[in-house]
């Protein structure tokens, strides 16, 4: 029960992520989201170590999982563009409840990951990318194609990796996320300053990550220097 209580707890870092978002404190704002992405990312390989599932069967922690991260990952953001003006004013709550229904539909899908550990369609993961427009100061214009261009994916089947799960260049993969949360949390801690190095970070890392979709979406057979995108 103790590790449910703490996967929980990601939805009291998240409420006080909004509040501080709504009240105006977007630095505070961003390192409460962090925070959120930190409990999400311990709670389940802690479950899984002392058997959670098994000792408080009967809660799931999966579904608890999502409801959490659909607090964190897609309401919080969206407010967090509402608020900082990232879209044009005309266009804002259009571009946020797209975010809030695409992002919901994706929570509910039935086949979000494949065995392999690849997300089917984008994974709501807009904790991570609104608040890299904010902090690379994207135009109201990217920061608007990019919104509608993820929410489309979210509703495809272009797989993309688990970060800390897929095994496909995995050692590589590692290593550009520890850069890019490295830079991201420099970023968010400084916010609104910090090192030109660090937010080329921000976009050195998705380009990546945007080739191994690719790779696997498209060309999923074809090994590169004897790496492969899928499970052998």
């Amino acid at each position: 029960m103790t590790i449910h209580v703490l996967t929980a707890s990601g939805a009291i870092a998240g409420l006080i992520a909004l509040q501080n978002v709504v009240d105006g404190s977007i630095r505070a704002g961003l390192v409460w989201l962090i925070v959120c992405q930190i409990l999400d990312g311990v709670d389940g390989p802690i479950a899984r170590r002392y058997g959670a599932s098994e000792h408080a069967s009967s809660i799931d922690g999966h579904i608890l999982d999502l409801i959490v991260d659909y607090v964190t990952c897609v309401v919080v953001p969206a407010v967090l563009l509402v608020q900082t003006h990232l879209v044009p004013r005309s266009t804002t709550m259009a571009t946020a409840g797209l975010i809030l229904i695409t992002g919901a539909l994706w929570f509910a899908k039935t086949d979000q990951e494949t065995p392999d550990s690849w997300f089917n369609g984008f994974p709501a993961g807009w904790n991570i990318v609104i608040p890299s427009f904010l902090i690379l100061h994207a135009s109201h214009r990217t920061v608007t194609i990019l919104t509608l261009f993820f929410c489309a994916l979210q509703m495809t089947n272009i797989q993309f990796p688990h970060i800390m799960k897929a095994p496909a260049m995995r050692k590589l993969t590692l290593f550009f996320t520890v850069l890019y949360f490295g830079s991201f949390i420099w970023l968010s801690v400084g916010y609104p300053d910090g090192p030109q190095w660090a937010r080329w970070m921000l976009v050195i890392t998705p380009v990546y990550l945007g080739l191994l979709v690719i790779w696997r979406t498209w060309f999923p057979e074809r090994s590169v220097l004897g790496n492969s995108v899928v499970a052998r």
